[in-house]
C-alpha cells in the first residue's frame, strides 16, 4: 500500500511523467478557461432574465396604475367615497394579479393597508417607500417576499408608483412579481453550466492524454533504443515508420546507432592494440633487459677494480635498469587496468599492522630525505581487501610524500568507522595549486618538469594507486596548497562491495580551513 501511495504521489508523477504534466497542465488551463466562460455565460443569462422579468414586470405594473389612475380621476366624489374607489381598485388589481399568480398588490393608506391579504410588510424594502415619497414615477428592486402566514417566503421583486386622487392626495402602490420560476431556470441553467464544463474538462483530459500518448510512443521507443545501445547492445534499431516527423527520429536514431558502432569498433579495435602493444613490449624487453641486467651486476659488482669514470656508470646503468625494471613492471598492471583484467585476492587485513610494517620499511629512506615518518592510528581497522594493492597504494603515497617533503615531518593516519577504514598521508612540503591538483592522478604527469627526481618513480604510481582504490570500490581524494604541503586520502569498505558515505578521516587537515582541491 504505501508502495503504491509513493508512485501515485502527485509531486512524484510530475517530476517523472510527461503525460501526467500535459494532463494536468492541459486540465489547469481547461478549468481557468471553463470557469471563466461558464461565469460569463452566467451572468449574462441571469442579466437577461432578471432583466427581461424586470421590464415585463414594469410594463405590467404600468399599465396598472394607468388603467387605476384613469378611474381614480374621474372618480365623481359627490356620489362615492375617495375610500370605496380606493378599496375596489386595490381590490380589482389584487384579482387580476391573482389570477394568473402573476404579482400581489399592497395600496397604503392613511389608516390601512389594501390589497393582497398575508403579505408581511417587511417584504417592501424602507428604501423604495421612500423613493415612493419623494416623488413620481416608477421604481423597482428586487425583494425577499414574506408572508403573515405559514407560506414560504420566496424571491420576488417589487415596483412601485403613487395613484394621485382628486385633491392632491396620494395613494402608494406596490406590486410585488414572484421571481421563483425565473430562479429556476437561472438554477437550471448553471446546473446545465457545471455538467458541460465536467464533461468537457474529462472529454479534453482523454483527448489529451491519448494525444500525449500517441506522441510520446517514439519518444519512449527512441529512449529505450537509447538505454539499450547504452547497454552494449549496438546492433538494436527502431521501426521506421508513422508521421514525417516521427519516422525521421527513428531513421536519427538509427543512424546514430550505427554511426556508434563504427566508432565505438574502431575505438575498441584501436584501445586493444595498443593495450595488446604495450602488453608485448613490455614481454618483449624483458629478455634483452635480463641479459643487460646480468652484464650490469658484473660491472657493478666490479666497479672498484673501474676508473672514477667507469665506477660512476656502472653504477648509474644499474640504478637506471632497476627504474626501466620498474616502469615495465607499472606498464603491465597499467594494461591489466586497461584490459579489465585486474583482479582482488581478497583477506581480512588489520591495516593498522600492515601499514605500520610498511611506515617502517620506509623511514630509513624518509630519514635520508630528512623528514621525521609519524604513524598515528586509531580504532578497529580490520578490512577485506587485496594485501598486496593496499600496500603498494601506501608505498607509492609515503614515497611520493618523502618525495615532495622538503624534508619536513610526513604523518600517516589510520582510523576506521562502522562502514569503512581511510589511510591519510599528509605532508609539508610544496604542495600543489588547484588547477594541479586535478591532474596528479594524470599518467606521467608531473607538477614541475623541469624539478629532478631524487627518489626515483615511474609517474604512474598515483594512476596505478587509484586504480587500485577504486577496484576495491574505494576512494583516492588529494588536497594540496602551495607551499602547505599536501595530504592523500584513501578509503575503502571495511567489507569487499560494501557501501560508505563518508571516511573516516577528513579530506583536507583539520588545521586548514578550506574546500579540499580535488576528489577522485
Amino acid at each position: 500500500m504505501k508502495r503504491w501511495a509513493a508512485r501515485l504521489n502527485p509531486m512524484r508523477l510530475w517530476a517523472r511523467s510527461l503525460p501526467f504534466r500535459v494532463v494536468l497542465t492541459t486540465m489547469s488551463a481547461s478549468v481557468i478557461i471553463l470557469v471563466a466562460t461558464g461565469w460569463f455565460l452566467l451572468d449574462q443569462s441571469s442579466r437577461g432574465i432578471i432583466v427581461g422579468k424586470t421590464q415585463t414586470s414594469v410594463a405590467e405594473a404600468s399599465a396598472v396604475v394607468t388603467n387605476m389612475q384613469r378611474d381614480l380621476s374621474t372618480t365623481d366624489l359627490r356620489t362615492t367615497s375617495l375610500g370605496e374607489r380606493i378599496t375596489r381598485l386595490g381590490r380589482d388589481a389584487t384579482n387580476r394579479g391573482q389570477a394568473g399568480n402573476q404579482y400581489f398588490v399592497v395600496i397604503e393608506t392613511p389608516i390601512s393597508q389594501i390589497g393582497s391579504a398575508g403579505l408581511a410588510s417587511a417584504s417592501i424594502p424602507e428604501s423604495i417607500r421612500a423613493s415612493v415619497a419623494s416623488g413620481d414615477g416608477l421604481w423597482s428592486t428586487p425583494t425577499l417576499i414574506s408572508f403573515t402566514d405559514n407560506r414560504a417566503a420566496e424571491p420576488g421583486l417589487v415596483v412601485a408608483a403613487k395613484l394621485i386622487a382628486p385633491g392632491r392626495a396620494t395613494y402608494p402602490i406596490y406590486f410585488l412579481f414572484p421571481t421563483t420560476q425565473e430562479r429556476q431556470t437561472l438554477a437550471v441553467v448553471q446546473q446545465a453550466t457545471l455538467a458541460t464544463g465536467v464533461f468537457l474538462l474529462a472529454g479534453i483530459s482523454v483527448v489529451v492524454y491519448l494525444m500525449t500518448i500517441q506522441v510520446l510512443r517514439p519518444v519512449r521507443a527512441a529512449r529505450l533504443a537509447a538505454e539499450r545501445l547504452a547497454a552494449g547492445h549496438l546492433d538494436d534499431r527502431m521501426v521506421v515508420g508513422g508521421a514525417e516527423d516521427l519516422a525521421g527520429l527513428a531513421r536519427s536514431m538509427n543512424h546514430m546507432a550505427t554511426e556508434l558502432e563504427h566508432k565505438i569498433s574502431e575505438l575498441e579495435d584501436l584501445s586493444t592494440l595498443q593495450q595488446r602493444f604495450v602488453s608485448d613490449v613490455s614481454h618483449e624487453l624483458r629478455t634483452p633487459l635480463t641479459t643487460i641486467r646480468m652484464a650490469s651486476e658484473v660491472l657493478y659488482a666490479h666497479r672498484q677494480r673501474f676508473d672514477t669514470t667507469s665506477a660512476r656508470s656502472a653504477e648509474l646503468l644499474s640504478a637506471e635498469l632497476d627504474r626501466f625494471e620498474s616502469l615495465l613492471a607499472d606498464l603491465l598492471e597499467i594494461s591489466r587496468f586497461d584490459a579489465g583484467a585486474a583482479k582482488l585476492s581478497l583477506e581480512v587485513v588489520d591495516l593498522r599492522a600492515l601499514i605500520g610494517d610498511e611506515v617502517e620499511s620506509l623511514r630509513p629512506l624518509a630519514g635520508r630525505a630528512g623528514s621525521e615518518l609519524t604513524l598515528v592510528d586509531d580504532g578497529n581497522c580490520m578490512a577485506e581487501v587485496d594485501r598486496r594493492r593496499i600496500q603498494r597504494i601506501v608505498r607509492n603515497l609515503v614515497t611520493n610524500a618523502i618525495e615532495h617533503g622538503e624534508g619536513k615531518p610526513i604523518t600517516v593516519y589510520v582510523r576506521g568507522d562502522v562502514d569503512a577504514v581511510a589511510v591519510a598521508v599528509r605532508d609539508r612540503g610544496v604542495g600543489f595549486s588547484v588547477a594541479e591538483g586535478n591532474q596528479v592522478f594524470n599518467r606521467f604527469w608531473r607538477a614541475d618538469p623541469s624539478r629532478g627526481r631524487r627518489i626515483g618513480g615511474t609517474g604512474l604510481g598515483l594512476s596505478i594507486s587509484l586504480e587500485d582504490a577504486r577496484l576495491h570500490g574505494g576512494w583516492l581524494s588529494a588536497w594540496g596548497q602551495p607551499g602547505a604541503g599536501a595530504q592523500f586520502r584513501l578509503t575503502v569498505p571495511r567489507a569487499s562491495g560494501g557501501k560508505f558515505k563518508r571516511s573516516p578521516l577528513p579530506a583536507i587537515p583539520p588545521e586548514v580551513k578550506e574546500p579540499p582541491r580535488a576528489t577522485h
